[in-house]
C-alpha cells in the first residue's frame, strides 16, 4: 500500500505531522478522522522521499529492549484487568524516548476511536514486525491479548539474546584487528620514514623490508588512500543496491550459505529463526497457512523465504510442508524429516520448538569454538606483523651503528 504524509490538527488543537499507509488518499483521511485528527494536507510519499523517511525512522526507532520492556509491562497491566487504553496511557508516561512516546500516543488514540489494536500496530513496521502484529491479532480474537503479549515479549527477548551472543563473540577479535591496523598505520607513517630518510641521507642503502614498508607508508599518506577508500565505498554502495533486488538478494544469500564454516553457522541461524518463529505463532493459535505467510516475511533469507512460500502453497493445496523445505537446500534432510514427523503426528509445534533449541545450542557451540580458534590466530598474526615492522625499523639503525663503530 502507498504511504501518505500528512499535516493535521489533533483534538487538542495542536499541529501534528506524520505518515501512514492506506489504499488511497481518501482512506488515509478517513483513518485520521477516526483518530479525531483533522488533516489540513495529505500527499503520497514518493519513492525517494519514502527511502529518506525510512532512513530517518530507522535511525530514530527505539532499541529492541525498550519494545520488549513496554510489551512485558503492557501484558502485566492487562493481566491486572486494566483496560488497554489505560495501560497504553501508563506506557506513554514511561516510554524511553519521544518518538516511541508519540507512537504509543497515536496507538492509544486510534484504539479509543474504535480501531483494532493489531491494525494500528501494522502502520508502524519499524517498531512492530509482522510476527508481533499477527500474535496481537490472535490475542484480540481469542480474548487472550495479555497472554499473547507475554509470549511476544519472551520470544523477542530470546531472539535478542541469540543475536547478542554472536555480537559479543566478535567484540574481542574486531578490537584486536582494529588495534593491529592502527599500529601498522602509525608505525609505517610516523616511525619508519624518519629512520629511513636518515639512512638515505647518510648515503647508505635501505634494507629491502624497510624500503617496502616505507613505500606502504608513502601510499598511506598520499591521495591513493582516498582513491582506494572511495572505490571501496563505491563498490559497497553498488553491492548494497544490487542486493536490494530479488536477483541480488538471492545471489547474496546463496553465497553466504555456501561459505566454509560461516555458511553452516548462518544456515543454522536461519533454520533456527524459522523454527522458533513458526513454533511461537502456532502456539499462539494462528493457523498454519497464516503462520507460514508471516514467517516468510521475517525469515531474513530469500532462499528460505521462497521455500516457506512454497510450503504455504502446498499446505493450501492439502500437501505437506517438509518437501519444499528440504528441496530449498537450506534445511538438512534430517530436519526436514523431523518436520514431516511432526506434521504426521500432529505435534508440529513441539517438534519445531525442539529443532530450534537444538540448533541454538549447536550454534552457541560453533560460536564458542570459532572464538577459541580465531582469537589466538589473530594474536599470532598481530605479533608477526608488529615483529616484522620492528625488524624493518631496527635493521637500518643497527646498520648505522655498525658503520659508526667502524
Amino acid at each position: 500500500m502507498p504511504t501518505y504524509q500528512y499535516i493535521a490538527i489533533d483534538a487538542t488543537g495542536k499541529k501534528v505531522t506524520g505518515t501512514l499507509t492506506a489504499e488511497s488518499a481518501y482512506a488515509a483521511r478517513r483513518q485520521l478522522r477516526n483518530r479525531s485528527i483533522h488533516p489540513s494536507s495529505i500527499s503520497e510519499v514518493t519513492a525517494s522521499k519514502e527511502r529518506t523517511l525510512a532512513v530517518l525512522s530507522f535511525v530514530n526507532r527505539p532499541k529492541k529492549k525498550h519494545i520488549i520492556e513496554v510489551t512485558r509491562q503492557l501484558a502485566t497491566l492487562l493481566h491486572a484487568s486494566i483496560k488497554l487504553t489505560d495501560a497504553l496511557s501508563v506506557m506513554i508516561a514511561q516510554a524511553p524516548d519521544s518518538n516511541f512516546r508519540r507512537v504509543l500516543a497515536e496507538l492509544r488514540d486510534r484504539v479509543v476511536a474504535g480501531e483494532s489494536f493489531a491494525e494500528t500496530l501494522r502502520d508502524y513496521p519499524n517498531y512492530f514486525d509482522p510476527v508481533y502484529v499477527s500474535m496481537v491479532r490472535v490475542g484480540e480474537v481469542t480474548g487472550n491479548l495479555a497472554t499473547s503479549l507475554t509470549t511476544i515479549a519472551s520470544f523477542m527477548a530470546k531472539r535478542q539474546m541469540v543475536a547478542s551472543k554472536a555480537t559479543t563473540a566478535m567484540i574481542y577479535p574486531v578490537t584486536l584487528i582494529v588495534f593491529c591496523i592502527a599500529a601498522v598505520v602509525i608505525l609505517t607513517t610516523k616511525v619508519i620514514p624518519p629512520v629511513g630518510q636518515q639512512i638515505i641521507r647518510s648515503g647508505q642503502r635501505l634494507p629491502w623490508i624497510t624500503q617496502q614498508l616505507m613505500n606502504v607508508g608513502h601510499i598511506l599518506t598520499s591521495w591513493w588512500v582516498v582513491v582506494v577508500i572511495g572505490s571501496i565505498f563505491a563498490l559497497v554502495w553498488a553491492a548494497a543496491r544490487f542486493c536490494r533486488t530479488n536477483r541480488g538478494a538471492y545471489i547474496r544469500d546463496r553465497i553466504l550459505l555456501s561459505m566454509p564454516i560461516f555458511g553452516q553457522l548462518i544456515r543454522q541461524r536461519v533454520v533456527s529463526r524459522f523454527a522458533s518463529t513458526l513454533s511461537t505463532l502456532l502456539d499462539s493459535g494462528l493457523p498454519v497457512a497464516e503462520s507460514l505467510r508471516v514467517v516468510a516475511e521475517v525469515t531474513g533469507n530469500v532462499i528460505m523465504k521462497d521455500a516457506v512460500q512454497k510450503a504455504r502453497e502446498r499446505i493450501l493445496a492439502g500437501a505437506d510442508i517438509a518437501t519444499p523445505l528440504k528441496d530449498s537446500g537450506v534445511i538438512s534432510p534430517a530436519i526436514a524429516h523431523m518436520v514431516s514427523v511432526g506434521e504426521k503426528s500432529g505435534e508440529l509445534e513441539r517438534m519445531l520448538k525442539n529443532i530450534s533449541e537444538d540448533l541454538e545450542a549447536s550454534t552457541d557451540m560453533v560460536i564458542e569454538r570459532l572464538g577459541a580458534a580465531i582469537e589466538p590466530l589473530i594474536i599470532v598474526t598481530i605479533a608477526l606483523v608488529i615483529g616484522l615492522i620492528a625488524i624493518a625499523t631496527l635493521l637500518p639503525i643497527l646498520k648505522m651503528s655498525n658503520l659508526a663503530i667502524r
